[in-house]
């Protein structure tokens, strides 16, 4: 296992955000959705995510998620990615990350 200092930690940005809109990506090579979040003070961000196994797009809207924020943008096919969701792969499908509660969007894990 690779160790970090405190100061690589404290340069991802992992914040809360509310997810908007979602839409299918038949474009995608996996199947996958397009996925627009807000986090509040950092705005409104796009990304590609596999999540299809476990969630429909009404599942999603209205879920406050978990996302990096300060990657560089990603090409994904006709798609530009602007931040990683998170979440855990299982045999069954991607788990995301959740919140034990509501917190502002935009808010940074600590």
């Amino acid at each position: 296992m690779l160790q970090i200092v405190w100061s690589d930690f404290e340069k991802i940005m992992i914040v809360a955000g509310t997810v908007l809109r979602v839409e299918s990506f038949p474009e995608a090579r996996k199947p996958a959705y397009k996925i627009w979040v807000d986090f509040g003070p950092y705005g409104e961000r796009k990304t590609s995510a596999q999540v299809t196994r476990l969630y429909t797009p009404e599942t999603l809207v209205g879920r406050q998620v978990i996302g990096i924020i300060n990657f560089p943008e990603k090409q994904v096919g006709p798609f530009r990615s602007q931040f990683l969701l998170s979440g855990f792969e299982t045999e069954e499908g991607v788990v995301l990350a959740a919140l034990e509660r509501p917190v502002p969007n935009g808010t940074r894990l600590s």
